[in-house]
């Protein structure tokens, strides 16, 4: 029955006895759901994992289909996952058959067969499970209108995931389509994790708004919250590291933590860092547990493999990416364990999320910093858990590429007028504020190819007939942007297969270009013997000698979130909450406070010293990899028009090093916000990152074509036709929207730049210098990695702990002989 006594109950009887046979009954917000879809309202349902969110999406539609049968389509479930929606059909098979309920459910993405897409589009089930990039290629054809006019409801899964990201603008773009196409359609969004409700509110509204009078009605349906989660920092009993993140130090103690648990999820933050990481756990494994590796590179056939051994409960454990972290039911998850520290709290929450599923019992999850910041990153991050503060980033303005595409996806459709187009983009929540000259613009670059490019025929996609309505321009460009569709442009893959045996998955081409013939990499679990290149196929072969190398895969780390770092802030300023840290880190940052100071919230330190004949600068913004790096390129060009001869710098999540031939004296001036002016324009111009940025763009705005029929373009083809045409673009036609949208997406990815910006800010006028004689001891962890060649694993963590050695002599003299002597008295090691 209802939780809440005077909600009505507008669950059948059928539905009744269906909870009661499970030993269930109904939560509140499943009813709550399902009187927002009586009313005829959208609705953003927040729930917390083992709430049943899901169930609550479908059960109106499961209602109304049961009460009135019907043909055609009425539900449309769209998840960020292949997998998750193929899940989910298998899942909702269960009550459709115990309910013997008329309704025929089914998946459609990439990996659906052709026969059935066609049947599909023919003949459509009532309840359809896809993709947004399958919503898309639907959209484009003909008939889109017949599939779609009787469309009753669209459940989007896992709505965080999707908001704010390229594919979630090309999904609020289908969205405008589909309320117009079926204008009685209604929209229900479901997430666990929500740092802002409100603005996932304005994106499921037919307005693209939130806010009294701009929207259409959208209601917040929360459930009720699930028994505080458990989580804890390892505090492992060996010495810390003060660099590196591959946290093999622990993975001793993770592997007992394994053995004493059901079941356990070891989330990654990286692919390179899973490989490590369960090679190193398979060594520990003198038990035989069944281990598994889970992440995007590995082979589907691969993933499913263990997706489908997880939910039979024939797994020990699982190393895995957010490959993982989305909504997929697992048999009971006893305990997550995050390798390495989080970045965000919300991500931290999504992935607690996975263990337990059950609302009145508890998660477990043990955080395992990989070096003394991420301590203080994992304490932040726990603390943020328990008072339930999330964090995520504000909305953005959708990306002029992915608006390109989903025009000429229109014209596919059938021939549209301008006006009633710029109507229906305006509606989507990432283009409510697009301005009528930027989407003038873009249709002109979609139908001409803009100024410099119009000279090209293959660059004409679009024509306008005798009533001014813009259609195809030859039946050809439909084909080629239906074999093209999506916004997901990864790095060129080359297959990687056994010889004589299966395809384990793919690795980014640029690694393989440095490999030859009889080197080893660790991949799929495996070392693997490098034999050669045929054609787009990397051939290996099983075992090998030597050391093994890692793949690494674009992308990288992901940031520190900003909330997050105003949290580490706090902690390192306040020497009365250290007490949960181990010895070692209270003892760094004793000594810190000796030697220098410590930052202060609300403030830039900034060290300088001498070492090794250079003149050494670092900063300690917090402010993440990506703002570190632009801040790292945009002040040592400064000091070269200084005269002050800078020779290099280095970046992590937490500080950032300069060093140069003179020192810096001037600061406030080094440090001024008008540095995000001209000189990030110049710099942005000649990056090669901005080259990299545009291909994706181009790719995406349908300029590169990928795949054409029978084939796919090479990665030097890409590369090669993106940098041809970028050139003409910046000689001929510097303002093109393709350039204009490179710049605003890597304003707004690789180098951050608002939040650069508002650091910058924030600090102006309260920057602190401390000139020290040498190295101090917070500034070790970034100078450990000056120079240093990639090395994974435990190689990594050896030679990073003999050059802190040498740092720490330099920048604790008496902790490093204190700690020798004891070592020395215990039969061990010096440092």
């Amino acid at each position: 029955m209802p939780e809440d006594a005077s909600l009505p109950d507008l669950l059948p009887p059928l539905f009744h006895g269906w909870f009661k046979s499970r030993g269930w009954r109904p939560h509140e917000h499943q009813l709550r759901m399902l009187e927002a879809a009586a009313s005829g309202a959208s609705a953003l349902l927040i729930a917390p994992t083992g709430g049943g969110k899901t169930l609550a999406g479908f059960l109106p539609s499961l209602v109304e289909l049961s009460e009135r049968p019907r043909d055609g389509l009425h539900t449309l479930y769209i998840s960020p996952l292949k997998a998750l929606a193929v899940d989910i059909q298998r899942n909702l098979e269960t009550p459709i058959a115990e309910l013997r309920l008329p309704i025929r459910a089914e998946s459609r993405t990439g990996d659906t067969p052709q026969a059935k897409r066609g049947r599909q589009r023919s003949r459509p089930p009532q309840i359809l499970m896809t993709t947004p990039e399958s919503l898309a290629l639907m959209i484009s054809y003909p008939e889109a209108a017949e599939i779609f006019g009787g469309l009753r409801r669209v459940v989007i899964d896992e709505l965080h995931a999707l908001a704010g990201t390229k594919r979630g603008e090309l999904l609020a773009l289908g969205l405008a389509r589909l309320a117009r196409l079926a204008p009685q359609s209604r929209r229900f969004g479901l997430s666990a994790t929500v740092a802002s409700p409100d603005d996932l509110v304005a994106w499921l509204s037919r307005s693209g708004r939130s806010g009294p009078g701009l929207s259409d009605e959208v209601r917040l349906v929360l459930g009720r919250s699930g028994a505080r989660a458990e989580v804890e920092v390892l505090r492992n009993a060996g010495r810390l590291p003060w660099a590196g993140h591959m946290a093999t130090h622990a993975l001793p103690e993770v592997y007992e933590r394994i053995r004493g648990a059901g079941t356990t999820l070891v989330f990654v933050n990286t692919r390179a860092q899973a490989e490590i990481v369960f090679q190193e756990l398979w060594k520990l494994n003198a038990d035989g547990l069944p281990i598994a590796l889970h992440h995007g590179s590995l082979s589907a056939e691969q993933r499913r493999k263990v997706e489908a051994a997880m939910a039979r409960g024939a797994l020990r454990a699982v190393v895995a990416t957010s490959s993982l972290d989305l909504g997929i039911d697992w048999a009971a998850v006893d305990l997550v364990v995050q390798i390495g520290a989080p970045k965000g709290s919300s991500r931290l929450v999504q992935r607690i999320g996975r263990a337990n599923h059950r609302l009145d019992e508890p998660s477990r999850a043990l955080l395992v910093p990989a070096n003394r910041f991420e301590v203080l990153e994992c304490r932040a991050a726990l603390e943020a858990v328990r008072d339930g503060e999330l964090d995520g980033q504000p909305p953005r303005a959708g990306g002029l590429d992915v608006l390109a595409q989903h025009l000429l996806g229109m014209a596919c459709a059938a021939p549209f007028e301008a006006d009633a187009m710029f109507g229906e983009v305006t509606s989507a929540a990432p283009y409510a504020g697009l301005s009528r000259a930027a989407f003038d613009r873009v249709l002109d670059f979609v139908a001409s190819g803009g100024y410099a490019l119009r000279a090209y025929e293959r660059f004409r996609r679009l024509l306008p007939d005798a009533e001014g309505r813009w259609s195809l321009a030859d039946a050809r460009v439909a084909r080629q942007y239906r074999l093209n569709v999506g916004t997901i442009v990864e790095a060129v893959t080359l297959k990687v297969r056994v010889k004589g045996g299966p395809v384990l998955g793919q690795v980014e081409e640029y690694f393989v270009q440095g490999l030859v013939p009889g080197d080893t990499f660790i991949f799929a679990g495996q070392t693997l013997r490098y034999l050669g290149i045929q054609e787009t196929t990397v051939m290996v072969a099983r075992g090998g000698t030597g050391d093994p190398k890692v793949p690494a895969y674009a992308g990288g780390r992901l940031p520190l979130s900003a909330s997050l770092a105003e949290r580490v802030r706090a902690l390192l300023a306040d020497p009365a909450r250290w007490g949960e840290l181990p010895g070692d880190v209270r003892e760094w940052l004793r000594i810190q406070r000796l030697r220098s100071v410590l930052p202060a919230p609300g403030e830039l330190l900034v060290e300088s010293f001498p070492r090794g004949g250079k003149h050494y600068l670092v900063a300690y913004p917090f402010e993440g990899r990506n703002a570190h790096q632009t801040l790292g390129m945009l002040l040592t060009r400064r000091m070269e028009r200084a005269g002050l001869g800078p020779l290099g710098f280095v970046a992590s999540d937490y500080a950032i090093a300069v060093w140069s031939l003179k020192p810096a004296r001037t600061l406030e001036a080094l440090f001024d916000q008008d540095m995000l002016g001209d000189d990030l324009e110049a710099w942005m111009d000649e990056s090669a990152m901005l080259r990299r940025t545009f291909r994706s763009v181009a790719v995406i705005a349908g300029v590169i074509e990928r795949r054409h029929p029978g084939q796919e373009k090479t990665g030097k083809q890409v590369t090669f036709s993106s940098d041809l045409i970028y050139d003409v673009l910046r000689k001929h036609d510097p303002g093109h929207i393709l350039l204009e949208a490179t710049r605003q997406d890597a304003a707004g990815g690789l180098t951050d730049v608002r939040r650069l910006s508002d650091m910058l800010g924030r600090v102006r006028g309260r920057i602190r210098h401390v000139g020290l004689e040498r190295v101090s001891p917070l500034a070790v962890p970034v100078l450990l990695d000056i120079g240093r060649e990639r090395v994974d694993g435990a190689a990594e963590d050896m030679l990073l702990g003999e050059a802190a050695d040498d740092l720490v002599r330099e920048a604790m003299p008496e902790y490093a002989r204190e700690r020798a002597g004891a070592a020395r008295d215990q039969g061990l090691l010096p440092l």
